[in-house]
């Protein structure tokens, strides 16, 4: 029986850590639905949001835990610092109630985190060999 490395593993917690991100995003996209529906939206919204922000801190952990342990490659610590940075400004736009950028801003962020969670979960293909003519 063979054990799975560590870098393995941490793709696993990457892999994790990009869908819990991008379904706490989806259902923040409900609950906003929600603000305008129902009484209880509101609460259902704000704590969302502290969900939301802290699965982009697990993010930003998961790609730092596949990088420097594990030796891979940097650039999803980048992206996931990045995420973290726009979770930032969007925490601070709902608080401030600009919803003419926290809307558009949330729609950004999901497109974003669903394409990161895609390409998490896509085959690596092999690098091919070059033809010579």
């Amino acid at each position: 029986m063979t054990r799975p490395t560590a870098a393995a593993q941490g793709g696993t917690f990457l892999k994790t850590a990009t869908a819990l991100q991008t379904l706490t995003l989806f259902f923040q996209s409900v609950t906003a639905g929600m603000l305008l529906t129902t009484s209880h939206g509101y609460r259902m919204h704000d704590l969302g949001s502290k969900v939301m922000y802290a699965a982009a801190m697990l993010y930003v952990l998961a790609a730092f835990l596949v990088w420097r342990p594990g030796g891979g490659s940097p650039r999803p610590v980048l992206y996931a610092t990045g995420f973290l940075l726009l979770a930032s400004a969007q925490v601070a736009l709902g608080v401030a109630h600009v919803p003419s950028f926290h809307v558009p801003l949330g729609v950004v962020m999901f497109a974003l985190s669903t394409l990161a969670l895609a390409r998490a979960l896509a085959p690596r293909s092999l690098p091919r060999p070059a033809v010579r003519p």
